[in-house]
This record gives C-alpha cells, sequence and structure tokens, in this order.
C-alpha cells in the first residue's frame, strides 16, 4: 500500500510539474514551409487566389473527409471567405491580401463552441530564375490556459507536414499538363 501511495504522490507531482511548466511556455506558434513550383507566378495565383481552386491541392479534406465547405459570395480577391466544420473542428478563413505578385495573406480562426482561436497566414509568393518559390505561413497564440503553451510547442510537428503535403500537391497541379 505505501507503494501505491508514493507512486500516486509521484504521478501528482508529475502532473502538476506538467501544469506549471505548460504556464510558463511561451504561447506563440509559427507554421512556415516552402517550395519551388517550376511555374510563373500567375499561374500559382490562379490556385491560390480563388478559393474554389483550393480542395485541388490543400491536404484537409484527406485529413478528414466529413469536411464541408462553404464558399461565401466572393471566392477570389480581398475579402473571399470560406468556413468549414467536420469532425476535426469548424472554422472560417477571409483573404486580407490577394496580390499576384506577393501572394495571399488570409484571417483565419478555429472554432470550437464559443471559442475563437484566431491566426494569421498566407501563401506568399518569390519569383526565382527556376520559377515560383511559394512559403505557406500560419501564426497565432494558443490562449488556453495549461495547456496553450503545450499546444503551441507542438503546433508545428502538426501542422507543418500538412503544409508540406498541400504544398506538393499545389506543385503538382501547378506544373502538370
Amino acid at each position: 500500500m505505501q507503494i501505491l501511495k508514493r507512486v500516486l504522490q509521484g504521478l501528482a507531482v508529475v502532473i502538476v510539474l506538467l501544469l506549471v511548466i505548460g504556464l510558463l511556455l511561451p504561447k506563440a506558434y509559427l507554421v512556415e514551409r516552402s517550395i519551388t513550383i517550376r511555374t510563373d507566378v500567375d499561374k500559382v495565383h490562379a490556385q491560390v487566389g480563388d478559393l474554389r481552386s483550393w480542395p485541388a491541392w490543400t491536404p484537409w479534406l484527406e485529413a478528414d473527409p466529413t469536411i464541408r465547405t462553404t464558399l461565401g459570395a466572393k471566392t477570389g480577391g480581398v475579402g473571399a471567405h470560406q468556413s468549414w466544420t467536420g469532425e476535426s473542428g469548424s472554422g472560417e478563413l477571409t483573404f486580407t491580401l490577394c496580390d499576384a505578385e506577393r501572394g495571399v495573406g488570409y484571417e483565419m480562426a478555429f472554432i470550437e463552441g464559443e471559442t475563437r482561436t484566431p491566426s494569421t497566414g498566407g501563401l506568399y509568393y518569390r519569383e526565382l530564375p527556376e520559377g515560383t518559390e511559394v512559403t505557406w505561413r500560419m501564426e497565432g497564440e494558443m490562449e488556453m490556459p495549461f495547456v496553450g503553451g503545450w499546444f503551441a510547442l507542438l503546433f508545428d510537428g502538426m501542422v507543418g507536414p500538412m503544409f508540406e503535403d498541400g504544398l506538393a500537391k499545389l506543385k503538382a497541379v501547378c506544373e502538370e499538363g
């Protein structure tokens, strides 16, 4: 019985320690991945700058086939909007920048009940001699008490591979034909 008591006390100390560390960890996250696509920026922008084209290359539907996306009245240009819902959660995204030379910037929010977790991001272009470099970037803060810092710490490892997959698909779509 004494051993069980010590094990439970040790477990309680570990849990408290993890919670305290979680409070002290930075809540900010940044995910960024890049790829070079062997085509001109206009062909890339045709895929990125219109939300109707996103299902052809974004990785989200493969990760959660239950996602249902609703496009806004405007699907391209500043103010273009979409919302989604699925087993993995709900959210919305609105273009704040849509420029054939610079890329697409957006504000996004993940929605869980009454809680909104905002982030900013975008897909940005840089012309290179061999094509167009596309950088997908997202940043924000995890405001959840105790666990937000842990989520922020792990966010790049969770979302980064999905960005890599999406960029590889974007490259394939843009380079085909």
